[in-house]
């Protein structure tokens, strides 16, 4: 882990707020000169900290009106099996995330769908020609209470 300094804990609580926030304002937020807030912003994007930048979208209001969370048990756990489920997961847009997970089953997966008919089809699709899966669960959203990606910076 980088250590993260106070001002750079700052920067990124800032731009979790807002990705698009100019280093005039962020500097003037910070009460530092442009110059040298702008080199830490560069030297947090080159150490990897800061990953990009990206709007957030309401699903809802985008048409994804469904979110399930999925839990999938695999029998086969090869290299190859490995190689092409990932490539899979990485190229399916319904899948928001997928976690390697303990306990019972594998993979956890968060997925997003238009309505019921569009996760059905989703389901057979893709989850079910997932190499080696042997068991399928999901559990539907019934009420977001919470949605962030912003994380808790260590200070």
């Amino acid at each position: 882990m980088t250590d993260i300094d106070k001002v750079n804990a700052e920067i990124l609580d800032l731009l979790q707020s807002d990705g698009r926030m100019s280093n005039a304002k962020l500097a003037q937020r910070l009460s530092m000169s442009e110059t040298p807030c702008w080199r830490r912003l560069k030297k947090l994007e080159e150490n990897g900290i800061i990953e990009g930048y990206q709007a957030n979208l309401n699903r809802r209001k985008v048409g994804l009106g469904v979110m399930a969370f999925v839990q999938l048990r695999c029998s086969e756990h090869s290299q190859e099996a490995t190689q092409q489920f990932q490539h899979i997961i990485e190229d399916c847009p319904n899948i928001l995330s997928c976690h390697n997970t303990t306990g019972d089953d594998d993979f956890l997966l968060v997925t997003v769908a238009k309505d019921l008919d569009d996760y059905s089809a989703f389901v057979d699709r893709v989850l079910r020609k997932l190499p080696g899966v042997t068991s399928i669960r999901s559990n539907l959203s019934l009420r977001e209470m919470k949605a962030s990606s912003r994380l808790p910076i260590p200070r």
